[in-house]
């Protein structure tokens, strides 16, 4: 079976497409900084008959990413990598001129460092898989100005570029940044908790992510909407 990482995957985004994936057959790596909530997300998608290695903890930590990978070397290897994690760098947001430095680095170091990271240590079971796959999670403010944004656009930014690099130095693989685009989650209730507006659950994008994988098409940088168009 082949073996997916997710990170940030007790809920949310990471949580619906570490479903869908069992559903498929897959078997999962599951990384969150929330023990008990990863418990019950790691039982929850065992139902489905597949392998479920849940590890809580901090994807800065580079023990821990050695854990995820060891973790999924244990299941058979590394098919894909989802680097899904992510940290807002203020919450609520604001503006740059308020912007708590630290902050800043915090969302750098979680959404760019620790990414890199990860992928740096499960490169060699990427390159030995049949399909070996990394999906770096985007946002819509990496590419636009949005007032409040800019800390958290600038980390989604340099991690897209990351990908791009990524993509044209393995072209055994294929690296994805892909922006899911507007999401009920935690993390936006967090970043905008003013906003009452409803948005689109996080199982609604999943479609576009099996898209990927089951067209493969060039690395590069997609957005959801557009994978979701019909075909």
């Amino acid at each position: 079976m082949p073996v997916a990482i997710i990170t940030g995957a007790s809920k949310g985004l990471g949580r619906a497409l570490a479903a869908a994936l069992a559903e498929r057959g897959w078997d999962l790596v599951l990384d969150a900084r929330t023990a008990g909530v990863l418990k019950e997300t790691a039982a929850a998608l065992s139902a489905y008959g597949t392998r479920v290695e849940a590890l809580p903890g901090d994807v800065g930590d580079a023990g821990h990413r050695a854990g995820l990978v060891a973790a999924a070397r244990g299941l058979g290897g590394v098919d894909l990598l989802v680097n899904n994690a992510s940290a807002l760098g203020a919450e609520p947001l604001v503006r740059l001129e308020d912007l708590p430095l630290d902050g800043l680095r915090h969302a750098l170091e979680v959404n760019v460092v620790a990414a890199l990271g990860l992928v740096q240590e499960a490169l060699p079971l990427l390159r030995a898989a049949p399909a070996g796959a990394v999906v770096a999670v985007s946002s819509d403010a990496a590419a636009e100005a949005y007032e409040t944004w800019g800390g958290y656009g600038a980390s989604k930014a340099a991690l897209d570029h990351l990908a791009a690099v990524l993509g044209v130095e393995e072209p055994g693989l294929r690296v994805w940044a892909v922006d899911p685009g507007d999401m009920g989650t935690d993390l936006y209730a967090a970043a905008v908790p003013d906003d009452g507006d409803a948005r689109p659950t996080p199982d609604s994008v999943v479609p576009a992510f099996l898209r990927l994988l089951d067209e493969r098409p060039a690395s590069g940088r997609y957005g959801a909407t557009a994978l979701l168009e019909v075909r």
